[in-house]
């Protein structure tokens, strides 16, 4: 064998598990620009931020979208902010849905301390809550994960109001069931 056909058999072999057929990336695609088109009025209004990283696709929900201040029970916004994406989270088939909960530094209230000792607890709360509606909504229970971050994760300073309000999130991630 040539010594030149060696490096591109290396090279097909890493690069070939990682391809997907034409359908599958259209579909996954699909589903990324039917959430980007449903959700285009909150990206304007900068409540939603939704980019491509290399290996998942993340749909970001600022915390007052999705529930009041320090709660953790959605409300009629957030569940309508959900139910406009719940079709293109159906059709992609071949993504899991990983739910993340994030908060900021700032202690939890005495008159929640009972139920959610620390932000682990509200930021897990959350994040099993939307996890929860999801499923209600027609979501493949197999596909779905929650996970709850508390404020160990920060994009911003929780030095300042800016920084904590950016701190306080929810994270919808789709990635590949079965990763090459």
């Amino acid at each position: 064998m040539k010594k030149t056909a060696i490096p591109l058999l290396l090279a097909a072999a890493v690069v070939l598990p990682g391809c997907v057929s034409q359908k599958t990336y259209n579909r996954d695609m699909g589903a990324e620009r039917q959430i980007n088109q449903e959700l285009m009025t909150e990206v304007q209004a900068d409540t939603v931020k939704i980019i491509q990283l290399q290996d998942r696709l993340r749909v970001t929900l600022v915390d007052e979208l999705l529930f009041s201040e320090g709660g953790w029970e959605l409300h009629s916004n957030g569940k309508a902010v959900l139910d406009k994406i719940v079709p293109a989270l159906q059709s992609a088939t071949t993504q899991r849905i990983e739910v993340e909960g994030y908060t900021d530094n700032v202690p939890i209230g005495a008159h929640l301390q009972h139920r959610f000792p620390t932000n682990w607890e509200l930021s897990a709360a959350r994040a099993a809550e939307v996890v929860r509606y999801l499923q209600k909504k027609g979501i493949d229970p197999s596909r779905l994960t929650a996970a709850g971050h508390g404020e160990y994760q920060p994009v911003g300073s929780n030095a300042t109001p800016a920084g904590r309000q950016a701190n306080r999130r929810t994270d919808i991630d789709l990635m590949p069931i079965n990763p090459q």
